[in-house]
């Protein structure tokens, strides 16, 4: 991934706030994950865009999902 570790801030790939609850951050990890997954995409250079955007948005899921 080519995100800076220093600037990079899974609550912000998920589109929440610091004080989200469990139910809220696995919502919105569901929610991104369905639409940047790359199995859902049509052509082959968007399933290759999207695959970063696809891990970022896992990434971001594991380490707030605890």
């Amino acid at each position: 991934m080519s995100e800076n570790h220093s600037d990079f801030d899974p609550y912000k790939v998920l589109n929440l706030k610091p004080d989200a609850t469990q139910t809220q951050i696995k919502s919105a990890y569901r929610k991104l994950a369905l639409k940047y997954h790359p199995d859902r995409q049509k052509t082959e250079e968007d399933k290759i865009l999207y695959k970063d955007k696809f891990l970022e948005v896992s990434r971001s899921y594991e380490l707030l999902g605890d």
